[in-house]
């Protein structure tokens, strides 16, 4: 295990210096942070969480803040939730979990004390209010989510807008020409949140590059909601072959719903969804799927607060690309 002495003695300073670069407690020039923070990167240093608290003053736990808000899917948010906390325990912190939405008022009140060292902010909308003061805090953050204007935030996600394209690829490569988005509850569009609207864009660009007929419904979450949406499709869209859901809930209920409108899935009408893999796998019928890497995204998004916490450089923004997988619900039009 490599330890402060190592780092101090590969970058030529003393062991004091490397402690005062990593906790701020003393200025020491950019030259001496510099040659320390290389020495730390070739190295794989990784501070202590109890010496850093000591050496600093810090509390040791981070703050995840997910305002359970309406047409959220806590099942797919609380994923994303234990990621977090586990990989947090991995660093010895702790995670408080803010759920309510107080918005700039809830940040600031944590902020202002010393409860936390650093936050961990989702459901992240394109004009986010909350942006403003996350950007003028003395503690570092880390979005899961892109807002419209990422500029000075440091950002992870997967990649929606390529995910809604992949999705698009995958039903035209089968020969399909009409297809559907059926998206997240009215609401989640409502407060503009950042991956919805990327869906929706990724799917309408790589349908007009190809051609597709293509056409976009926010659908709440619920199995009624789901039997009138299969009914309206087939109604409104008669040669409607691809369907493209992104919307957790809905997924099952709205391929039995089709089977009860006469329609074999993927016979007559194939259907990919934006989900979990583990949704996908254990369905009656294995659908193909791009996968939401909660796990993943959770844990890079503690890593990047535990740099930023280091003093150490971090990307402004992390896309993960999409990863999707076919199964039993896709096949050739016609097929």
């Amino acid at each position: 295990m490599v330890k402060i002495t190592d780092v101090a003695r590969h970058a030529g300073v003393s062991p004091s210096t490397v402690s005062y670069a990593l906790s701020g407690k003393r200025p020491i020039s950019e030259d001496t942070r510099q040659r320390i923070e290389a020495s730390i990167r070739e190295l794989g240093y990784r501070p202590h969480a109890g010496a850093r608290a000591l050496a600093s003053s810090r509390s040791n736990v981070l703050a995840l803040v997910i305002p359970f808000r309406t047409g959220i899917h806590v099942p797919v948010v609380m994923q994303f939730a234990v990621s977090v906390v586990t990989s947090a325990r991995q660093h010895d912190h702790d995670v408080l979990l803010l759920t309510q939405e107080e918005g700039e008022e809830g940040l600031r009140r944590v902020a202002d004390t010393a409860l936390v060292d650093a936050l961990i902010v989702m459901d992240v909308q394109l004009r986010d209010a909350r942006l403003p003061l996350l950007r003028t805090l003395d503690r570092p953050s880390v979005l899961i989510g892109f807002p419209a204007e990422a500029a000075g935030l440091t950002c992870i996600d997967l990649d929606f807008a390529a995910a809604g394209g992949a999705c698009v690829t995958h039903l035209a490569e089968l020969g399909h020409r009409c297809v559907a988005l059926v998206g997240s509850p009215p609401a989640v569009y409502l407060r503009q949140t950042g991956f919805a609207q990327r869906v929706t864009q990724g799917f309408t660009a790589a349908a007009d590059e190809r051609g597709l007929t293509s056409t976009v419904h926010p659908c709440e979450a619920t199995p009624a909601a789901a039997q009138a949406m299969a009914e309206r499709l087939l109604r409104e869209h008669p040669e409607l072959t691809g369907v493209v859901v992104h919307n957790e809930p809905v997924v099952q209920p709205l391929i039995e719903a089709f089977r009860r409108l006469g329609l074999r899935v993927p016979e007559d009408l194939s259907v990919v969804a934006i989900c979990p893999d583990e949704l996908a796998e254990q369905a009656p019928t294995p659908i193909s799927s791009v996968a939401v890497p909660s796990a993943e995204v959770g844990t890079r998004a503690v890593e990047l607060l535990m740099r930023k916490l280091d003093r150490l450089d971090v990307p402004e923004a992390t896309l993960l690309p999409p990863r999707l997988t076919r199964r039993a619900t896709t096949a050739p039009r016609g097929g």
